[in-house]
């Protein structure tokens, strides 16, 4: 099986190198000094304290007639409609867009064609030292890699997963899973802009209350617009009080996994997170309380 990665950060980067140790022919596009250190030192990530180099092609340009039966376009919301629009005339059947966007979805097909696009996100973080990848794929139990049913090609990509063991769930309404996703990361990184000192956030006991709060009055806002809150257990930060979710976030601000799937990406795409905020509570504003549902 052929697989095209459409962009080569953090996300990208990871997702080729899982896919390709899993023995699947990858190729991997990118640009600028990303690219440059690509074909200098290949795709390098560290594994057990180890720098390994993940078997891919290198690509700097992507041809029409070059056909690939997935491509995962792991690219920055603000970048998404050129790179769609870059792939229009490719003849690959399958585009999985794992990106943070509250966009509907016959949107960007109508930029690359109907019927190609596999809504999808990642559960991955972390950064670069150096030209190595030093990052990981979020636990399951918190969010593994998640993607929307569309018309059976889902199977044959969670089946593509399951090889190269990477977590991963089918959800019925991704739009659905997008919202609620925002409702909750966009406060989070809300409360890195706010603090003083952001790599410390999570010991400010007030702004982690208020940051529960935000999370449940989002959740709420959701539920009222008649939307079925996806997955299920974002329904704990409506039920639990402000006090103990606020104490639960600040644990997680100081933690590891924090400082890994949170704050570093929060600090290292703010303009990408205000976006998203604008996005999101805009959303809220233009969707009245209990005069949409999606099913």
């Amino acid at each position: 099986m052929s697989i095209l990665i459409f962009g080569a950060g953090v996300i990208g980067s990871l997702y080729g190198a899982l896919l390709a140790e899993a023995g699947f022919d990858v190729s991997v596009y990118a640009r600028g000094q990303r690219l440059e250190n690509l074909l200098q030192d290949g795709l390098q990530y560290k594994y057990k304290g180890k720098i390994k180099t993940a078997p891919i092609k290198v690509l700097s340009k992507i041809e029409p007639s070059d056909r690939y039966d997935f491509i995962f376009l792991t690219v920055r919301e603000n970048q998404l409609h050129t790179a769609l629009e870059e792939l229009r005339h490719n003849g690959s059947p399958t585009i999985v867009t794992m990106v943070n966007s509250l966009e509907t979805y016959d949107h960007w097909e109508a930029i690359c064609g109907e019927g190609r696009i596999i809504p999808a996100f990642p559960g991955a973080g972390g950064g670069f030292d150096g030209n190595a990848l030093d990052a990981a794929l979020t636990p399951r139990f918190i969010q593994p890699t998640t993607f929307g049913k569309t018309d059976g090609r889902e199977r044959e990509l969670a089946r593509v997963f399951r090889r190269a063991k990477i977590p991963c769930q089918i959800v019925t309404d991704m739009h659905a899973w997008q919202l609620c996703h925002l409702a909750m990361v966009v406060p989070i990184a809300d409360a890195y802009y706010e603090a003083d000192d952001p790599e410390n956030a999570g010991r400010d006991t007030a702004l982690m209350k208020k940051t529960a709060k935000q999370i449940r009055d989002n959740l709420s806002a959701i539920a009222t617009r008649k939307i079925r809150l996806s997955p299920g257990k974002m329904q704990v930060f409506r039920l639990l009080p402000v006090p103990l979710v606020g104490w639960i976030l600040g644990m997680f601000f100081q933690s590891p996994f924090g400082d890994r799937f949170m704050y570093r990406h929060s600090m290292k795409a703010p303009d990408e997170m205000l976006k998203l905020h604008e996005q999101f509570y805009r959303w809220l504003e233009q969707n009245k309380a209990g005069e949409i549902s999606i099913a």
